[in-house]
């Protein structure tokens, strides 16, 4: 058992860990691939999974972290059970890509560094929302 916003903590360094992976193998891949349609490619997919997933899952699970009623909680209910699947279908789908060659290394780097760098702002959010919600509690 943790106090309540620690799992905001937590959220921050599974998502930080997990970005920073993506966006390695990403970046790693990119070389040979760096051409201007494949940086806008990668920017494409930031903006898509931080838009319209990651920022929006972020203020979610915040919100429902910060509203808890009980102080002390379980240390894996920074996600629910939902988000449990989500990420482990996305980690399954991108290890069974990169095991079998299922897509050409240019899709993997300009894919997984702009996924890798949304989830590593998301890491981010979940982050700055830890220290905010540290200093509210302070008030």
């Amino acid at each position: 058992m943790v106090k309540k916003f620690y799992l905001l903590l937590l959220a921050s360094i599974v998502w930080l860990i997990a970005g920073f992976n993506v966006l390695k193998i990403g970046l790693e891949t990119y070389p040979g691939y760096v051409t201007i349609l494949n940086g806008f490619l990668s920017l494409v997919v930031f903006l898509v999974f931080w838009l319209l997933i990651f920022s929006k899952l972020a203020a979610k699970h915040t919100s429902r972290i910060v509203n808890y009623k009980e102080e002390r909680q379980f240390f894996l209910k920074f996600f629910d059970v939902k988000s449990f699947i989500i990420m482990a279908v996305m980690i399954i789908g991108g290890v069974t890509i990169r095991a079998f060659n299922l897509l050409p290394d240019r899709f993997i780097a300009f894919f997984y560094t702009g996924l890798g760098a949304a989830l590593f702002l998301a890491g981010i959010l979940f982050g700055i929302n830890f220290f905010k919600a540290i200093k509210e509690k302070g008030k």
